[in-house]
């Protein structure tokens, strides 16, 4: 047993998925920290040149597909291939999508690449975590460590990846960038296959296969989406719109028929849907602000920022990095502050934390609205606005993210556990929506409008908190004892 062991008595198989995951998450928040300047550079710097609103639309169809994905990526690994080779293909599928964003072609070609790492990262971020779960099935501290310790390699991956691709796609040529992407996932994928003896038993095909009905139907509704596109029916910004209320739509349809329609559920289980539901409506109004980070704030820091550090101008994409900093350095403090306040009785309830987490938000785009103010006369904002607001969002998801995910494991019925996890990453997909969306707004003639807009969320984020924050005592009650 001692064998299978290594640093700290972890499993092997943890730092297998760590570095599996550091890889993947640099490929993906490296080719993130570029993609939105990449559409809408002009030709002649060898981007695409898209207008900001189509632009918009494209990423945040692009950022929407990758966390839908995630519900059949995990359908596929329950019932067909199991956890390991869904994420291995995943991998391959990720590998190949940043291969093709790394050859110069055609805008239609370039779209296709984002099609793959769509489909890969639904496949591989579905199921990666769950192994890491199931190499503790003892549950207890040690696991809630293990997760501690794979977080930080997600931290890790994205720290790197935005700081070399976006060098490579700033300073040397975009399909450099993207194909350094392709590299790093090569490597997550070597370090999966070579060190997969450390997974054995775990995460395995499954013996029983599911028909295939739901697949189909899911394929159906791609290929639909596309050939929408394809043949001129919808144009990006059409489909994007559409998008946005087909999903919420969708989710309310969902909740309805849980909280109300589902006659097995007790009343208690009921309300705590009725809770999750609000957390649903709270994790997308704070993830459409949050990702601006890759659009509206990086067009901010490429074309309004005074980006110079003793002579040398930074990569615009670099500030991105700032989140990933900074969850590093407060992720151990936040912890430890709850467990403290914990101890004294002082612990903040589950919606006065997102409260907190929403305002910081807002307050965020309120240093926005001053940098926005400052630009109007022609000057450069300086970086500390954007460092500053990096900041805010970064302790507002620490308020949040971990808060909110914990909350899905312990307030869903177990008969939907699965399905209200899913519905998790939906809310993450509908707030990139609307980020991408959101970014349209932000036209290089059309800077008056800026202050308003980032006032605008301001109001929004800090309003949601508000409410969340006044509304926690009978929030509270409807958990049913669950803190």
């Amino acid at each position: 047993m001692d064998s299978e062991k290594t640093l700290f008595g972890h499993p092997r198989g943890l730092f297998v998925l760590f570095f599996t995951e550091m890889w993947e998450r640099f490929s993906y928040y490296g080719m993130r920290a570029i993609l939105f300047l990449y559409l809408t550079k002009s030709i002649s710097d060898g981007a695409l040149g898209l207008p900001e609103d189509t632009a918009g639309a494209v990423y945040g169809l692009y950022a929407a597909a990758v966390y839908l994905l995630t519900l059949p990526g995990g359908w596929i690994a329950d019932n067909l291939l199991g956890q390991k080779k869904a994420i291995w293909w995943g991998g391959v599928c990720i590998m190949i999508g940043h291969a093709i964003l790394a050859i110069p072609g055609s805008p239609e070609i370039f779209f296709s690449g984002l099609a793959f790492v769509a489909v890969g990262t639904g496949l591989l971020k579905a199921n990666i975590s769950s192994i890491v779960g199931e190499l503790y099935p003892e549950g207890g501290a040690k696991r809630d460590a293990a997760f501690s310790i794979f977080y930080l390699g997600i931290n890790l991956g994205s720290f790197l990846g935005m700081f070399i691709v976006g060098y490579l796609g700033e300073k040397v040529g975009w399909h450099y960038g993207f194909g350094a992407a392709a590299f790093a996932m090569f490597f997550g994928l070597i370090n999966f296959r070579m060190n997969g003896k450390y997974l054995k038993g775990i995460g395995d095909k499954p013996t029983k296969q599911a028909p295939l009905t739901y697949l189909y139907v899911v394929i159906g509704l791609l290929v639909v989406a596309a050939l929408s596109v394809i043949t001129g029916l919808l144009d990006s910004i059409q489909l994007a719109g559409a998008m946005k209320y087909i999903i919420s739509g969708i989710t309310a349809a969902y909740f309805f028929y849980i909280g109300f329609l589902d006659k097995s559920l007790t009343i208690v289980e009921r309300k705590r849907v009725g809770v999750l539901f609000i957390l649903f409506i709270a994790i997308a109004v704070f993830w459409s602000g949050f990702e601006q980070a890759a659009t509206t704030f990086t067009i901010f820091a490429d074309r309004h920022t005074d980006r110079d550090l003793f002579g040398w101008e930074l990569p615009a994409s670099w500030f991105q990095n700032a989140n990933s900093f900074y969850i590093l350095i407060f992720s151990a403090p936040f912890g430890a502050l709850w467990i403290w306040l914990n101890k004294r009785n002082l612990n903040p309830s589950v919606p006065v934390k997102f409260g907190l987490g929403l305002i910081q938000l807002g307050l965020g785009f309120f240093i926005m609205y001053l940098a926005a103010e400052r630009i109007l006369d022609g000057s450069l904002a300086g970086m500390g606005f954007l460092t500053f607001t990096y900041l805010l969002h970064s302790l507002g998801e620490l308020c949040i993210s971990p808060v909110g995910l914990s909350s899905y494991t312990k307030l869903a019925p177990k008969k939907y556990y699965s399905q209200m996890m899913g519905l998790w990453f939906v809310g993450a997909s509908l707030g990139n929506l609307i980020a991408g969306l959101f970014a349209g707004n932000f036209e290089e003639g059309n800077v008056e409008a800026m202050p308003g807009l980032f006032m605008e969320f301001c109001i929004y984020g800090v309003v949601a908190g508000l409410i969340m924050i006044a509304l926690y005592k009978p929030i509270k009650n409807w958990m049913g004892g669950i803190e």
